[in-house]
């Protein structure tokens, strides 16, 4: 009941408020409204937002896509550097650019295979006779393989090292995985072979293969291989004739490159801009990248070596589709192999370098609150072609940005708000978000920014919405998705979104799932974990209940091109249209409406949510330690108190801005000091399964695990952190509940 009674009040607001800015100008004396009160008092205008959605084009973005994907763009080389220009070129045009465009350019610290000794994977016997060489490149099924820009597959931050060893099969290189390992053989020495595993993108994907090899170090293992399991990408299939060129499933030399660092964030800078004459760590002191020495295959050549092992049968949730049943090793290959007695050899020649990579930047300057900003962005560079990840999202902002500018160029539309577009660098390495937090546009301006909407790969498949975002930014996302056709549909993207993920909610009933941000998935990850700013992001994605691929199978390699985005994943561009729309519409929304769109009663019933599964999880627990949640129920309560009339006109701005700095209350510098750049104390990353306050969950988990007292006082410690955070968020608005 109360938080009907708050979006009642709510609604009532910005009706008596919009009424008292218009009562008290319309009284006549003898002169007309003045047009800053229109302006101030304008709303969303609903037949701008039709324009605008009907202006959004399928050919347009095509053209787009085709234009991006035409050579690789990896970071700092020659194809991104074109990207740059490209972006600069479009965000200037006179006729439907923005206001104004510019880069910005950061020095970074960055790794790269060597392209005169490429990195070797191969097998020896005890005389250095090599009997097998894995892939260094992938299979040309296109001229798009053949470009002589397409990157080697490697492992970013691997150190450089020639090491051998008897091979052993560490599945998913989990810690768990290792000591099951470490039961029964000496690891000491050995090379092990494990699988990408996991949700992708839930952290930053790659930083789960970073610790890995971390955890294999610890266990005297001297170096890792990683490749894609079929079983998990490509629901088992394993020819070629199944695979990419003929279906969207990766071909059997595909390799997944990544970044093998655990952190967000230039290594060199932590917390500082990268800028030439930025202060810089000795190299000896970065954390969170492999010790040892990492390389990815394809899943062609991790047959011949898992084949060929020794050992004992590994567990049965550690099987997968090669043709084989799956063993540990001995360590080393079985008697009857023709690699008996031989070792696995890495030789890896990786260098790492300092290099500039560029942001592009450009600006839609509001009409009213010109210094109150929305912020758009998607990273630009890829690790090869990068068609679907990142160029569908960039093919996307292109679209949306040109309908834009040429509706302000031509005078028939200003926002309220003004809207920053992003086009970031250096992504795929790790950056996700560092540059930009710490210069000047948005650590300055930081607590002036409404908003940031994050569409990095805008299309997965072409079956449904996702979405992930912070709780209140909810309603603003349906409002706009039940604007929008799905394609193939006789529906709503919200319709069908609902079809495909949906929750109960105890206020709406049944309606489509919005995922938390939790973790640093892409770009959003600084301006949601680290400045509190409200953040979501957008794409279309797969029907979950057709396939177990964890992500659209060519990811990262050398088939995500033009031709796999345009034959496989969207043939008519419908989907991205569908994002274009949906995406579009929100930040129309957020730089136009006079009161913002954000929820509170939505937060809440998230936290809410989360509270209830701490409750379960961990209450009896904690009251066994005589640590009590009591005090926590009831500052919960607090946050979903009604909200009071505004009655003074000016109430609006504070009201906005008040809403616009929800997500900062939730802000603690210090709660995570373990880990780099995560303040925000709901929606930070944790290693728990347990779906509640990650601090909370992480610290009952380790305390399970020890029974050292003081690892429940750290428990004890996070219901505190939360507690006074939700305490925090409710005084942040208390001027107008």
């Amino acid at each position: 009941m109360l938080k009907e009674v708050l979006l009642g009040v709510l609604t009532g607001a910005v009706a008596l408020t919009i009424g008292i800015l218009l009562g008290h100008f319309a009284i006549d004396k003898g002169s007309s409204v003045p047009d800053w009160v229109r302006d101030a008092s304008r709303d969303v205008d609903e037949s701008i937002i039709e324009k605008f959605l009907a202006e959004l084009d399928t050919n347009q973005l095509r053209e787009n896509l085709r234009e991006l994907t035409k050579v690789p763009h990896m970071a700092t080389t020659p194809g991104d550097e074109a990207t740059v220009d490209f972006m600069l070129k479009r965000w200037q045009d006179p006729n439907t650019g923005l206001d104004s465009a510019w880069r910005e350019n950061y020095k970074v610290y960055l790794s790269f295979p060597n392209k005169t000794s490429p990195n070797k994977v191969s097998v020896v016997d005890p005389a250095n006779t090599v009997q097998f060489t894995a892939r260094e490149r992938e299979k040309v099924y296109k001229p798009d393989q053949e470009d002589p820009e397409v990157v080697q597959p490697y492992a970013a931050y691997s150190p450089a090292g020639n090491v051998k060893g008897k091979l052993v099969y560490a599945n998913q290189g989990k810690m768990s995985d290792y000591e099951l390992l470490n039961r029964t053989l000496d690891l000491t020495g050995t090379i092990a072979i494990t699988r990408y595993g996991g949700e992708g993108r839930s952290k930053k994907y790659t930083s789960f293969i970073a610790l890995n090899a971390i955890n294999a170090a610890k266990f005297g293992i001297v170096g890792v291989l990683v490749y894609t399991e079929p079983y998990d990408m490509n629901d088992g299939l394993v020819s070629e004739s199944e695979t990419y060129p003929h279906s969207w499933y990766l071909p059997p030399s595909g390799v997944e490159r990544g970044s093998y660092n655990i952190d967000f964030g230039d290594l060199l800078t932590p917390y500082l801009a990268a800028k030439d004459d930025t202060y810089r760590i000795p190299k000896e002191d970065i954390t969170g990248i492999p010790p040892i020495p990492a390389q990815p295959i394809g899943f062609e050549d991790a047959e011949r070596l898992i084949c060929e092992l020794d050992g004992d049968d590994a567990p049965n949730e550690w099987q997968g589709s090669l043709n084989c049943t799956y063993k540990l090793g001995g360590p080393g290959f079985k008697s009857t192999s023709t690699f008996n007695n031989s070792n696995v050899h890495l030789d890896i020649y990786n260098t790492e370098r300092l290099e500039y990579s560029a942001n592009v930047m450009g600006i839609i300057r509001g009409s009213v609150e010109p210094d109150r900003y929305v912020i758009y962005g998607n990273h630009r560079d890829s690790w090869v072609h990068g068609a679907i990840d990142p160029s569908s999202g960039t093919a996307v902002m292109l679209e949306i940005t040109r309908v834009l500018g040429k509706m302000v160029k031509e005078g028939k539309w200003r926002p309220r708000r003004s809207i920053i577009f992003g086009s970031w660098g250096a992504e795929e390495f790790g950056l996700i978000g560092s540059a930009e937090y710490t210069e000047e546009y948005f650590s300055k301006l930081s607590e002036r920014t409404v908003a940031y909407i994050n569409v990095d790969i805008s299309v997965f498949a072409n079956a449904t919405l996702r979405a992930s975002a912070s709780p209140a930014a909810q309603s603003v996302i349906f409002t706009a998705s039940k604007q929008v056709k799905a394609p193939g549909t006789t529906t709503t993207v919200y319709e069908n979104w609902k079809q495909y993920s949906n929750r109960t909610s105890p206020n709406y009933g049944i309606i489509p799932n919005v995922g938390f941000l939790t973790g640093a998935g892409s770009d959003y990850a600084a301006f949601m974990h680290y400045l509190g700013i409200t953040s979501m992001d957008i794409s279309y994605f797969y029907d979950r209940s057709k396939t177990r691929a964890r992500i659209y199978p060519a990811y990262h390699t050398a088939y995500d091109t033009f031709d796999y985005a345009s034959t496989y994943i969207d043939p008519g561009f419908t989907s991205h249209q569908a994002v274009a729309r949906t995406a579009g519409n929100v930040l129309v929304r957020l730089a136009d409406s006079l009161l913002l769109p954000f929820n509170c009663s939505d937060y809440a019933e998230s936290l809410d949510q989360y509270l209830g599964q701490a409750v379960t999880a961990f209450e009896e627990k904690l009251a066994a330690k005589g640590i009590s949640m009591e005090n926590h129920f009831f500052l919960m309560k607090q946050l979903i108190e009604p909200l009071e009339n505004i009655k003074e006109p000016l109430k609006v701005r504070q009201m906005n801005d008040q809403l616009m700095l929800l997500d900062r209350a939730f802000l603690d510098p210090l709660a995570f000091p373990e880990q780099y750049g995560f303040r925000h104390v709901i929606w930070a990353s944790r290693s728990s399964s347990v779906p509640t306050f990650p601090g909370l969950a992480d610290a009952v988990e380790k305390a399970e695990s020890t029974g050292l007292k003081e690892d429940w006082d750290q428990a004890h410690k996070h219901i505190s952190i939360v507690t006074q955070a939700i305490a925090g968020a409710a005084h942040t608005l208390d001027d107008v509940i």
